[in-house]
């Protein structure tokens, strides 16, 4: 017996698959500064805890397709404070920000259509598209460029017959690039032009340290052409509730979503509760604290990474993600080398190798993303451990 094409062409998550290397390298006694994951160390808030001690039901029911009203109800009032105007019946909660992508991937493409996305990009869009049947079209953004979106023409010249929405993601994950809003403009014209969704992942809305964050839903023009995607995992450091939301004033793409959402029957309920508790009590500087944290965490990180001779990468504005260029011909090797033969002190550093966040053959191969999810002086520690790893893989290459 053999399985299906699409389960063998499922990829591995370049983010993860490294972990049993991690786990030997713990079992030698080894401290690992894991960069290779957007897993924030910031608690959960406590009105999160609060709610899940105290939900009041006996039973703990099937909820409603859509997600819970009252907590949609709070969700209308969060992008309204976001000046993105819309009514709950404009939201489905979905179970993470991945089946959400999945429900806007699904609900714009038959098999075989394809989306422009510009790499390098969130990898799980890659498995996503095997389990939509749909192909992905890469646009290749540069480093040396901060990873910001080539001129109108390039971006046209991918559009084909079968091209049915273009996704872009910002701020970004892995390369902590936010959009312009002169970008996005430029993506609803080319939208309106060729009459194409836009998808848009604005999970790290809120992680902004210079400019501003622009949402699809700010431009007219996108109104019926926009499907965004969102989640609490990081805005409220809760990855594990595994919350989401697709939102669009599309009805024929939020009826079509709804009836995927009946399909899996609800989103999870007592985090939904947990997650409208946060709205609720949400005080007023929470925001402007968790993002002071990470922009210092960003400015450390990035201090210590130009230091290192032959390292490319601009300082990021958003997120908490660097994509750094390195001097190094392989990082695939270069990231096993961290976890089974370097380490100074007893310690040694985690990241994701770049490969896995594009879809073009043969590029990322020099390229790491770095998550600065740690707080800053371990940070600092991590950065120059990494450094000093270069420096030595490099020297062994050279004997």
């Amino acid at each position: 017996m053999n399985i299906s094409d699409r389960a063998k062409a499922m990829p591995a998550s370049p983010i993860r698959k490294l972990l049993p290397y991690a786990i030997e390298a713990r079992k030698r006694g080894i401290e690992i500064y894991s960069l290779n994951i957007g897993q924030p160390d910031i608690e959960t808030p406590q009105s999160f805890w609060n709610a899940v001690h105290s939900y009041p039901a006996k039973v703990l029911a099937y909820g409603n397709s859509q997600g819970i009203p009252e907590y949609r109800e709070w969700l209308v009032k969060y992008y309204r404070a976001n000046n993105i105007n819309i009514n709950s019946d404009e939201i489905i909660v979905t179970t993470g920000g991945s089946e959400a992508v999945m429900f806007a991937m699904l609900t714009v493409t038959d098999p075989g259509d394809n989306i422009i996305v510009f790499e390098p990009f969130y990898t799980n869009y890659n498995g996503y598209a095997v389990m939509t049947d749909i192909d992905l079209i890469p646009i290749t953004t540069e480093p040396e460029q901060g990873y910001h979106l080539p001129p109108k023409d390039v971006i046209e010249s991918k559009i084909n017959e079968r091209t049915k929405a273009i996704f872009i993601c910002s701020p970004n994950n892995p390369t902590g690039t936010v959009l312009t809003k002169r970008e996005i403009e430029t993506i609803a014209e080319i939208a309106e032009k060729h009459n194409l969704f836009v998808i848009s992942d604005e999970v790290y809305r809120e992680f902004v340290y210079e400019g501003e964050h622009t949402s699809i839903l700010h431009f007219p023009e996108l109104l019926q052409r926009g499907i965004m995607v969102d989640s609490i995992s990081k805005r409220f450091s809760s990855c594990g509730a595994r919350i989401g939301a697709v939102i669009t004033k599309n009805k024929a793409v939020m009826d079509s979503a709804v009836r995927m959402g009946q399909a899996r029957l609800c989103p999870p309920t007592i985090e939904q509760y947990a997650a409208q508790s946060v709205l609720m009590q949400l005080s007023d500087d929470y925001f402007e604290k968790m993002v002071a944290e990470y922009k210092q965490r960003r400015d450390i990180t990035y201090e210590e990474l130009m230091k290192i001779p032959g390292l490319i990468c601009k300082k990021p504005a958003g997120a908490f993600y660097i994509m750094a260029k390195l001097p190094i011909d392989n990082v695939e090797k270069f990231a096993k080398y961290l976890l089974t033969d370097f380490s100074i002190d007893g310690k040694t550093v985690m990241v994701a190798p770049g490969p896995g966040f594009y879809a073009t053959d043969g590029l990322g191969h020099s390229e790491i993303r770095i998550a600065y999810v740690l707080e800053s002086e371990k940070m600092r520690k991590a950065i120059k451990i990494l450094a000093k790893a270069i420096e030595v893989y490099n020297g062994k290459q050279q004997t």
